[in-house]
């Protein structure tokens, strides 16, 4: 039989003679749940409603009121490691995911590659009857592998899953983003200006596939890994559910933190007495800011409420329609966050995360200028860190680091046919590795051993689904180490040492680290170092880390700068000094397209121009934030640079296009770092010059948005077109020959690689 299944009927020279032989359909056990995994993005511990946030999440609050809300679950500190282990049910150093995906390096744990013996959920499910989808951010294929050259092994639909709508970065537009359906890119629906938001249409798409699995198979049960873009940066959201927040968050984040401490403990979430952490030194007091200051940076948790509240409304429209089927009630639902929340807004803010890598910056001024536009389409916003501080309340520190802020998270576990609890609060210390183990005993499923003939590495977390029937239980999870950029920790049973490692400045060596000891048992929020006290746990729980770092692949621990790992990677393309791209190919992603940057470089489109004229794109990359573009309109070409939103240099021709084949240039000759003169030619023949003091000297773009040729993706890069403005000639080829060697910055490189996840 097909498949490589062994046929066990007779095979004879007639078919009189014969036996014939069908294998029993793959069906899931009888009464297997639903599986659905919502996964939110940088949500601290204290910004769900139900978790003590003033935010409003009904849809959510209503879930954990019908449910459970687990207080003591944790994560890895970071989006591409945590989501790695929610689902392969192994540790992100295990799955070569110690770092983000943009972060690779050469030793096994940092690979940045999931190894096939590290089978997802979806592999696993799929083989046992039941269909598995994914939509959302997914960020565990490397940058250079996005592009439609590549192998789509690292792709969703490379890993089980059998259909995939989303996009592959750690961020992205909200209201333009770039997609990907199953094994292809595609443009979103319908525009901004004609109401688009990336949420909706996840939610649209999770419904499309429910839908189209039960017209055809009404009993398979489905595993839904459903990942929003909220609420990473950019806060993005429609302008209606910003307003909504004007003038709440006036107070400030001090006394923000302090009265959701209260609801925290007044709900029963927290137990009494509970401290709130410090608010860091670095961190300013929010009496201590202008009035100015105060305005914009409220206007700033404004739209990241709003966009929490916009997308708790979206999923309630996926769970409605769950039960509008009859499924609702027999679907395992997790809703978690991937880390606490993010710091990388800076002390400011930020109104266009790009500028920080291009060497360029905001004011308060231009804040306060474009205040009314922060959550818009055109603005890449983040909050201040004082934000932060308060969505991880009562927790010290932030993502990316280990102590509780960075990896304790909201978890929300609802499941009508599984659980008879209601509105009650867990404590069993959880992680996200627990939650494969979890999926397979519910749906009575053993660790497979081997999956499509790959030996699996053994499941390294512990199944929580004792706690769906036992209250107060005792936690079964005792021993979870941390990693993340040097920072370090280990948990057990109750207790926790932790230790800082700067992540952009690191000290000499990692001994030079001072270790922290907490009875997180009973000190949650880590107020009070016991380390002096008791100095034999603490030196018990060092030594047990490096343990779990042997046994788990964290080491070799690294402080080498983030310069060198940079330069020592290797990339899927080889170096060429001429560049061919042809119209209306899928876009090609910024770490496989030409770098342009700090060379001097040429870009000639090969066109005919009809007799009645033609106009748009020949090659673009980037977007309204960032980005150039050389394009033809009202018979003339143009080209822009688009300096990270802060200034256009724009250049046309002297003379119109005639009809005919042309040959249509633009010659940037570097002067010096960054900066040169451009040129535009037509057959050869210079026909316009400008001078571009700033050329963007590290990156186009945060938000997927690639290399086009004879269309634009995304936000238009100038105001003189509407994307995807397709050149209406005929276009055979964009050439672009660049000279000298590909430039690069690797310590900014990596900073916006760390940023962005």
């Amino acid at each position: 039989m097909g498949g490589g299944t062994e046929f066990r009927g007779v095979i004879g020279r007639y078919r009189s003679e014969s036996t014939p032989w069908w294998p029993d359909p793959l069906r899931a056990p009888e009464g297997a749940p639903n599986v659905l995994v919502v996964v939110l993005d940088d949500v601290g511990f204290a910004q769900l409603g139900c978790f003590g946030s003033d935010i409003e999440t009904p849809v959510l609050d209503s879930l954990a009121a019908q449910g459970l809300r687990y207080a003591n679950f944790h994560t890895t500190a970071l989006c591409s490691p945590t989501r790695s282990c929610i689902l392969t049910g192994r540790n992100h150093h295990s799955n070569g995911m110690g770092r983000i995906v943009e972060l690779p390096t050469g030793f096994p744990g940092y690979s940045a590659r999931i190894p096939k013996s590290s089978g997802f959920l979806s592999e696993m499910l799929v083989q046992h009857g039941y269909a598995a989808y994914a939509v959302g951010k997914w960020h565990l294929t490397p940058e250079d592998e996005y592009h439609l050259g590549a192998s789509r092994a690292r792709w969703p639909l490379g890993r089980g899953f059998e259909r995939f709508y989303g996009f592959f970065g750690g961020e992205t537009n909200q209201f333009a983003p770039a997609l990907v359906h199953d094994n292809h890119f595609v443009p979103p629906p319908r525009s901004w200006e004609d109401g688009y938001h990336l949420t909706e249409d996840l939610v649209d798409h999770g419904i499309e596939f429910i839908q189209d699995l039960k017209a055809a198979e009404s009993d398979k049960p489905f595993f839904l890994y459903f990942c929003t873009g909220a609420c990473h940066s950019p806060h993005q959201a429609p302008r209606e559910w910003i307003e909504r927040y004007r003038g709440r968050f006036d107070q400030g984040w001090d006394r923000w933190r302090e009265e959701t401490l209260e609801r925290q403990q007044a709900m029963g979430l927290l137990p009494p007495g509970t401290e709130l952490s410090p608010r860091p030194d670095w961190v300013p007091a929010w009496d201590s800011l202008s009035s100015d200051e105060q305005r914009l940076y409220a206007r700033f948790q404004e739209c990241f409420a709003a966009f929490l509240s916009h997308t708790d409304h979206h999923l309630g429209r996926l769970f409605d329609f769950l039960t509008e089927l009859g499924e609702m009630e027999n679907t395992l639902l997790f809703v978690l966050s991937d880390n606490g929340a993010s710091s990388e807004g800076g002390q400011q803010g930020s109104l266009n995360d790009l500028r920080t890598w291009n060497v360029a910056g905001s004011t308060l001024e231009e804040g306060l200028s474009r205040i009314e536009e922060i959550g818009g389409p055109f603005i890449h916003n983040n909050y201040p860190w004082g934000w932060t501080v308060a969505g991880n309340t009562p927790f010290r520190r932030w993502k990316r680091e280990v102590h509780e802020g960075g990896v304790a998270d909201p978890l929300i576990v609802h499941w009508p046919r599984g659980i008879d609890s209601h509105d009650e609060v867990r404590r069993q210390y959880v992680h996200a590795i627990d939650i494969v183990p979890t999926v397979l005993e519910v749906v009575g499923m053993e660790p497979p051993a081997e999956l499509d003939g790959v030996a699996q590495q053994p499941i390294a977390g512990t199944s929580f689904a004792y706690t769906l029937h036992e209250a107060d239980a005792p936690s079964r999870h005792e021993t979870q180490y941390y990693e993340m950029f040097g920072c370090r920790a280990l948990y057990h049973q109750g207790w926790k040492a932790v230790t800082y490692h700067p992540i952009f400045d690191p000290k000499p060596s990692f001994e030079e680290d001072r270790w922290e000891l907490y009875h997180v048992e009973e000190d949650l929020s880590e107020c009070h170092d016991l380390a002096e006290q008791h100095p034999e746990k603490l030196r018990e729980l060092i030594e047990r880390w490096w343990g779990e770092a042997e046994k788990y692949q964290v080491l070799p621990l690294d402080n080498s700068p983030f310069e060198a790992l940079f330069g020592e990677r290797p990339t899927q393309q080889s170096a060429r000094v001429r560049y061919v791209y042809y119209p209306d190919g899928g876009p090609v992603p910024e770490a496989a397209a030409v770098n342009l940057r700090n060379r001097s470089h040429t870009i000639t489109a090969e066109v005919e121009i009809p007799e009645a004229g033609a106009e748009g794109v020949l090659l673009a990359q980037g977007s309204g934030l960032c980005g150039y573009v050389l394009f033809v309109r009202d018979g003339r070409l143009h080209y822009v640079h688009n300096f990270s939103g802060l200034k256009q240099y724009r250049v046309s021709s002297d003379v119109e296009l005639p009809a005919g084949a042309h040959t249509l240039a633009f010659r940037f000759d570097k002067k010096g770092e960054h900066k040169g003169t451009g040129t535009l030619f037509i057959d050869g023949d210079a026909t316009g010059e400008i001078d571009i003091p700033r050329f963007t000297p590290t990156r186009f773009s945060l938000t997927g948005d690639g290399l086009s040729c004879g269309y634009a993706s995304g936000l238009s890069i100038s105001g003189d077109y509407r994307a995807p403005f397709r050149f209406t000639g005929r276009l055979r080829r964009v050439v672009v020959d660049v000279e000298g060697r590909p430039f690069s910055d690797p310590k900014d490189e990596a900073e916006m690689a760390i940023r962005s996840q």
